[in-house]
């Protein structure tokens, strides 16, 4: 599994905005690229958790989660593992301070996972006005 570039860089920006508060998602893929976040509406966040009201989630295919640890530290709580075990292959920690190599992805039993980040060419959506 790969992660585009450009996504990547969202979900760094949305966590480094939400410090001191925590930033949560979910993640959709586009074949086998990670390409989009998927803001979960009525979710709660707070400088200890976010809380993702899932039975909010459109109807959207997602393949896991992503959230911040504005603390810094990205190993996962007991909590994030039974979110990992129940939502999907892909977990994306993102901690402070914010940049390309302040973040882990972890599969559904909380193993490390390499995401290979690439450049992806998003479909330019036309205007149906």
């Amino acid at each position: 599994m790969k992660i585009a570039k450009d996504t990547l860089m969202f979900i760094l920006e949305a966590s480094k905005s939400s410090a001191p508060d925590e930033f949560a998602g979910m993640l959709s893929a586009t074949g086998e690229v990670i390409t989009d976040v998927v803001l979960v509406p009525g979710t709660e966040s707070g400088e200890t958790s976010a809380v993702m009201q899932l039975f909010m989630l459109p109807n959207i295919s997602t393949i896991g989660t992503v959230h911040s640890h504005p603390s810094g530290n990205r190993r996962p709580s007991s909590e994030d593992l039974e979110l990992f075990d129940r939502k999907g292959m892909y977990h994306i920690i993102v901690g402070a301070p914010f940049n390309e190599s302040s973040w882990t992805c972890y599969d559904n039993k909380g193993e490390q996972v390499r995401l290979e980040v690439v450049d992806y060419k998003f479909k330019e959506e036309e205007d149906n006005w």
